[in-house]
């Protein structure tokens, strides 16, 4: 049913793969050391992160206490306390020093209260400054705000090419059967046959079949964080009421996730052990972060971490005079696409299964390389002589209008509607778009028509084809 389309998918694929893909690159590597980080920080950063846990825990409160005692004057606010045997108590201190989503972190040995240490931590998942480095390069390349265009383009770009590789592909294997009677499951194997360039081509569209699910994936939760179609989804996510549920008005709390919480006003006040009793009796489990007041009428708040394989995120808000539960936002309470975006941020960050997904981001990372780098040598080897190919023909989508039937015309004007709608919603992909359109139109009208001789090596591959592979014949083999 894609059939009109095909000729402008394949020119949209093939400049769009040959201009974004360095983006695509840089993110897909940063994205693989990412998914390397947590193992790579356990061992860096053992001696913070990791005591001898064969000894009782002692309790959060004197954990605290060694910790006014280390650092004099600083506030606390908020304790993410050791769960299981093994772990460190992280106690989080006001510092005026740190950057945005910074936070300053002491870390004790929950079973004597000594303190290991401190260090600047980033974000709600508390990450060490190695892996907060490599997230920065993944996010914005180390250059602030500016810096996070490369990677909203890379993400606004990717589900566009993997979708339109994939329809080439089908396409090109739909040939294959006609001529050889091939089976549809060999749609994701790799075909060593033929010449080089055909090898290359069938290892780009094999493999890319499977990591397609994954990479449309990785571009839609990708651009939850981006700056600009961030802000468009965020809008559409709080008009149709899918965010993340917070505490009611009635129970104030500060946030303490990526924007940190302001110093505690009363500090010493807190009972950390009470709330962490309180939080386990209304069955907040495993490790959780205990809030502190920020001001008097604000209330001690407790929620549970981002770990491996926990699935939910529960929160209570505490009176800290009384210490009762003043309110309680549990994960079945939220709206199911608020919950799909939770899994979906974890995921994308390799913690939701723990090493399961950490590798397969990397597996997935490892691989998508290889598709990009054989994507410029199909382009190179498609050339003349030793200079890379032309791309595939312009104006094939205005003959094919110009000769397609109503069923055909409805395709092309869907698709046009379609793309203008995700062009306004996501900039960096609708505004590269139209550059590409109006700089294409500008050189097509000064561009001489290619001839046979400006392809030698493609006429030469041509006949050969004719003879040896008639599956070849198909215009969709153009990259």
């Amino acid at each position: 049913m894609f059939q009109p389309l095909l000729p402008t998918i394949r020119r949209l694929h093939f400049y769009a793969g040959l201009l974004i893909a360095p983006f695509l690159l840089v993110a897909t590597i940063s994205g693989g050391l990412y998914a390397l980080a947590p193992t790579a920080e356990s061992v860096v950063y053992r001696h913070l992160l990791h005591v001898d846990g064969k000894r009782p825990f002692v309790d959060v409160n004197k954990q605290v206490a060694a910790v006014r005692d280390y650092r004099p004057g600083s506030a606390v606010t908020a304790v993410d306390a050791a769960a299981e045997p093994g772990d460190t108590t992280r106690v989080y201190l006001a510092d005026d020093t740190v950057g945005e989503s910074e936070r300053r972190t002491v870390f004790v040995d929950p079973t004597t209260t000594t303190v290991l240490g401190d260090s600047v931590t980033f974000g709600s998942n508390g990450a060490l400054p190695m892996r907060s480095w490599i997230d920065g390069l993944h996010r914005n390349l180390h250059l602030g705000e500016p810096g996070r265009l490369y990677s909203e383009l890379a993400a606004s770009w990717l589900w566009i090419v993997a979708l339109g590789g994939l329809a080439l592909w089908v396409d090109r294997f739909r040939s294959r059967r006609r001529n050889t009677g091939a089976s549809w499951w060999r749609l994701g194997t790799v075909d060593r046959g033929g010449t080089r360039r055909s090898r290359t081509l069938n290892w780009h569209g094999a493999v890319g079949v499977w990591l397609v699910v994954g990479l449309v994936f990785l571009s839609a939760t990708g651009l939850t964080w981006s700056k600009y179609a961030g802000a468009n989804i965020g809008e559409m996510r709080h008009a149709l009421n899918w965010e993340r549920p917070s505490l009611p008005e009635s129970a104030p709390v500060h946030h303490h996730g990526d924007s940190m919480a302001g110093p505690m006003a009363h500090p010493g006040q807190t009972d950390f052990d009470r709330a962490l009793a309180v939080a386990r009796e209304h069955g907040l489990t495993g490790r959780v972060e205990i809030a502190a007041p920020s001001a008097a009428s604000d209330s001690i708040t407790v929620s549970q971490t981002r770990v491996p394989w926990r699935y939910s995120i529960d929160t209570i808000a505490i009176d800290p005079s009384t210490m009762r539960v003043t309110a309680h936002v549990p994960f079945s309470r939220w709206s199911l696409p608020a919950k799909l975006a939770e899994w979906g941020i974890q995921l994308h960050m390799g913690i939701l299964f723990g090493w399961v997904s950490a590798l397969a981001l990397l597996a997935l990372a490892v691989l998508l390389t290889t598709v990009i780098v054989r994507g410029y040598l199909m382009w190179w080897r498609r050339g003349p002589g030793p200079r890379p190919g032309r791309g595939p023909g312009r104006g094939s989508w205005r003959s094919t209008f110009a000769s397609a039937g109503w069923r055909a015309r409805s395709w092309f004007i869907a698709a046009a509607v379609a793309t203008a709608l995700v062009g306004y919603f996501v900039p960096l992909f609708g505004i590269p778009l139209l550059a590409f359109l109006v700089v294409d139109a500008v050189i097509g009208r000064f561009q001489r028509p290619p001839s046979d001789e400006d392809y030698p090596r493609a006429k030469a591959r041509s006949t050969s084809s004719v003879a040896s592979q008639p599956m070849h014949l198909s215009v969709t083999d153009l990259p």
